[in-house]
């Protein structure tokens, strides 16, 4: 399966702001100034040797995450801001598609950050579309309304032209697809109104996304309870907004700090891990600042074999 990161902030989306691009633009001159590279055929050559700040941008959308399975069926987790994106590349098969196109989405909660993308999700328009919800949520069409009511937005949420269906999805259900050959389970995260994780397997290949999670270290005993379920995964994609500082200024707010992070994924001996949900205020040295802080606390726990990775928006993950 391949898993493609749409949007990675968490809360509100942040875009690139001109102040940041004007000095992310002076930082790469000054690296060329002081560089031995001379021409702009050289200019691949250098941008390889630009620290990861300066190479890329995390980005500025709003939770969504797509799986491809082996057989091109994609899966979209979440509606944050990334989802509008996403909605675009799906149009052409959509377009092409000579049967009705059929798309299961998988909500971890509703707070704004993971819906807000609904009304700009072009497959949402299309009559040929038949989008199936699940979640553990019974009222998750309601919501769903209530965010698309006209005080709140022009085109309500079923004058879509689209076909919708919810599908209640609990903790304990294993969802089979594709004939069996795609499963997916669902567990329940601490986070204020509740979120969950989502795990697929495909080919005894697991990849579990775990944003909006709160784990401290007051929760070994229930971090050690729910392995089962996170343990020895291929890719874990797990929020990690918070400082350490931050995480205690912040208790109880349901994020988690990128040092636990590092601490659980090694606990559990996943193989992968992608810190993702960055906090909104921070900027691009920031974030890739937190990355490389991560790196080093991985590096005194000696035991560690998980290799990290900073999400950013459009990276892939093959599985």
């Amino acid at each position: 399966m391949k898993v493609t990161l749409h949007g990675v902030r968490g809360s509100i989306p942040s875009p690139l702001k001109n102040k940041e691009y004007k000095e992310k633009a002076l930082e790469i001159l000054h690296h060329f100034s002081h560089s031995s590279f001379s021409n702009t055929g050289d200019l691949k050559s250098f941008w390889q040797t630009l620290p990861p700040h300066l190479r890329y941008t995390a980005g500025g959308d709003t939770t969504c995450v797509s799986v491809v399975s082996d057989s091109g069926k994609t899966y979209v987790i979440d509606f944050g801001t990334g989802a509008r994106s996403l909605g675009d590349d799906l149009v052409p098969k959509i377009l092409s598609s000579k049967e009705n196109f059929i798309l299961d989405v998988f909500i971890t909660h509703t707070h704004w950050d993971h819906i807000q993308a609904i009304p700009f999700f072009k497959p949402i328009y299309f009559p040929n579309v038949t989008i199936r919800f699940h979640s553990p949520y019974q009222d998750l069409e309601d919501r769903l309304i209530r965010q698309m009511d006209k005080e709140y937005f022009p085109i309500t949420f079923h004058s879509t032209s689209s076909k919708k269906e919810f599908h209640l999805f609990q903790p304990g259900d294993v969802l089979e697809l594709e004939d069996g050959r795609v499963q997916v389970e669902v567990h329940p995260l601490k986070h204020p109104g509740n979120s969950y994780a989502y795990k697929f397997i495909e080919n005894n290949k697991r990849f579990i996304f775990a944003t909006d999670a709160e784990f401290t270290g007051e929760d070994l005993e229930y971090i050690r309870g729910i392995s089962t379920f996170f343990e020895k995964v291929e890719l874990l994609v797990l929020d990690s907004q918070y400082t350490l500082d931050e995480s205690f200024a912040k208790f109880d707010w349901g994020h988690t700090a990128y040092t636990m992070a590092v601490n659980i994924a090694t606990q559990w001996k996943v193989k992968n891990l992608v810190l993702t949900h960055h906090e909104p205020a921070y900027d691009d040295k920031k974030v890739f600042g937190i990355w490389e802080e991560a790196l080093e606390h991985k590096s005194h726990l000696h035991s560690s074999k998980v290799k990290i990775h900073l999400a950013r928006e459009g990276m892939s993950f093959k599985i």
